[in-house]
């Protein structure tokens, strides 16, 4: 399953001055990528005046519920377990502050849970909230190890000009490489780093050098959508209008690449 399938894909890559907010759900310590939560695609429709249904998210209670054993016992950890899906709910429906306000007591009472962890900081992230969605993916990468949320931890440490931090998290993300979808999102945030320092030409390269695939994905139209970003912003208007129209022969409701064509024509 797609890893951005909880809120519905996103269509536009980083550009200046924004960030990766809504591009990730958690993960966690899993067997194979995506399987943390799910979403019925029946209940992921957006809400109107007539159907005011939520989306649902599914959590793995099993795991979950051993993550929070040892710290707070069986009784208690049966009760937590409902709480975080029901936040889990609530970050998948962009109710923010009450997955914050859920999962900040929990995370105090067994702060070795890596699911309440991630999602906590995964919430500080897409609320803006940098140095302490910073606090708890520091937290899950020393718990876990993993990479998964490397992107955003490297996005956050961008939004606050740490770009060594977010550096070195690209070069542990490429050396680990893991899927190519994490993959471009890592290279995407460090070529946005790159540029807030006003290495465009660095910027330009390091996604120039993404791998190419027969078969197209989106992961491929979000690097060339930023590419082809960086090289308007350098000057660069005929490559930049290719590659907005090359995009849009593929997808042409991609983010605002009409509108991006347009204004180059």
């Amino acid at each position: 399953m797609p890893r951005d399938k909880l809120r519905g894909k996103p269509k536009a890559p980083l550009r200046e001055g924004t960030h990766a907010s809504d591009r990730y759900v958690p993960a966690g310590p899993r067997p194979e990528p995506d399987a943390w939560v799910r979403t019925d695609a029946a209940e992921a429709r957006p809400a109107s005046s007539t159907d005011r249904r939520e989306q649902k998210a599914s959590i793995d209670r099993a795991r979950v519920r051993a993550e929070l054993l040892d710290a707070v016992g069986p009784a208690r950890a049966d009760r937590l377990t409902d709480r975080i899906a029901g936040a889990a709910t609530a970050f998948a429906n962009d109710r923010l502050d009450d997955a914050r306000r859920t999962l900040g007591p929990i995370a105090k009472e067994a702060p070795g849970s890596p699911t309440v962890r991630e999602l906590l900081g995964l919430t500080f992230y897409r609320l803006g909230r940098w140095s302490t969605a910073i606090r708890e993916l520091e937290a899950l990468r020393e718990l876990t190890g993993g990479v998964d949320q490397h992107p955003v931890l490297a996005d956050s440490y961008r939004a606050l000009g740490r770009h060594a931090e977010a550096g070195a998290l690209w070069e542990e993300l490429r050396e680990a490489s893991p899927d190519a979808d994490l993959v471009a999102e890592g290279r995407i945030v460090a070529a946005g780093s790159l540029a807030d320092q006003g290495r465009l030409a660095d910027a330009i390269r390091l996604l120039e050098r993404a791998p190419r695939a027969r078969k197209v994905r989106d992961h491929h139209l979000r690097t060339a959508y930023a590419l082809a970003d960086l090289r308007e912003r350098a000057g660069d208007v005929a490559r930049s209008r290719e590659l907005f129209a090359w995009i849009e022969g593929i997808d042409p409701d991609f983010g605002d690449v009409g509108r991006r064509v347009a204004a180059l024509s």
